[in-house]
């Protein structure tokens, strides 16, 4: 099966890969704009099905299709909650809900498996949904988090964040006044609910904001190091694979 992945946010396109990948699949390729993606579909043949982020960086997905006739099952990758789009699934594969579960994630599969819908179906689809997103939202990311401590509940704003980090199995938030806090959420939920202009994971155990970074500095077999104003933890490495795109990120 020949699968793309049309995602803006870079973290949740890869993050939307590993989870796809797990379930013995392949993505072929991952776009992150409607340019790339007008540009990509004029000269490559058309994937079996493709998972579709409604609001991309540079407008609507469904700005492709305006352009180009796609022939290709869709399943849609969304932040808009589970009303906007209830009148839209019986004509669409399915659609996931962001952070995406991984069970959710299994189902829609599945159900590509057990039936193929016409190009024509897909196009009402992208109709009736624009229509509902004439003046689609923001996307919104965290603002802050709350940890338990004993037993009283402090607010940590973004703000105050130097960096997120797993350890020994629990996630934990660095804070600029140099203090620790054990998290309910796992790194990989975490990658979702973090502005991308603003956060990168730099590692499987590392997510990093751009504001705290102190220095980079070269590191053995092309990675790079990181080094941030009062966590002394383990060494914050850039992994070899993220390089390229942890450069992009910081321009």
């Amino acid at each position: 099966m020949n699968i793309i992945i049309i995602e803006d946010e870079k973290p949740a396109a890869r993050l939307l890969q590993r989870k796809v990948e797990k379930l013995g699949l392949n993505v072929h390729t991952m776009l992150h704009s409607v340019e790339e993606s007008l540009q990509w579909f004029q000269t490559n043949p058309h994937p079996d099905l493709i998972f579709l982020d409604i609001q991309l960086s540079d407008g609507l997905s469904f700005e492709i299709f305006e352009q180009i006739d796609i022939k290709s099952a869709v399943i849609f990758t969304t932040a808009y909650d589970e009303y906007a789009l209830k009148a839209f699934k019986l004509n669409s594969i399915d659609y996931l809900l962001k952070p995406i579960d991984e069970d959710d994630l299994e189902v829609a599969l599945n159900k590509y498996r057990q039936r193929n819908p016409e190009p024509q179906q897909l196009s009402l689809d992208f109709e009736m949904i624009k229509r509902m997103l004439v003046n689609p939202v923001d996307k919104s990311y965290k603002k802050r988090f709350t940890v338990k401590i004993g037993q009283q509940l402090k607010v940590i704003p973004i703000e105050e964040v130097e960096c997120f980090y797993s350890e020994n199995k629990g996630t934990y938030v660095h804070t600029t006044d140099n203090r620790d806090y054990l998290l309910d959420q796992a790194l990989e939920q975490l990658e979702t609910e973090l502005d991308p202009k603003d956060f990168y994971r730099v590692s499987r155990k590392f997510i990093i904001p751009m504001r705290a970074i102190k220095e980079i500095v070269l590191y053995s077999n092309s990675r790079l190091k990181v080094i941030l104003p009062t966590y002394k933890g383990d060494e914050v490495i850039v992994s070899r694979e993220r390089v390229s795109d942890f450069k992009e990120w910081i321009g």
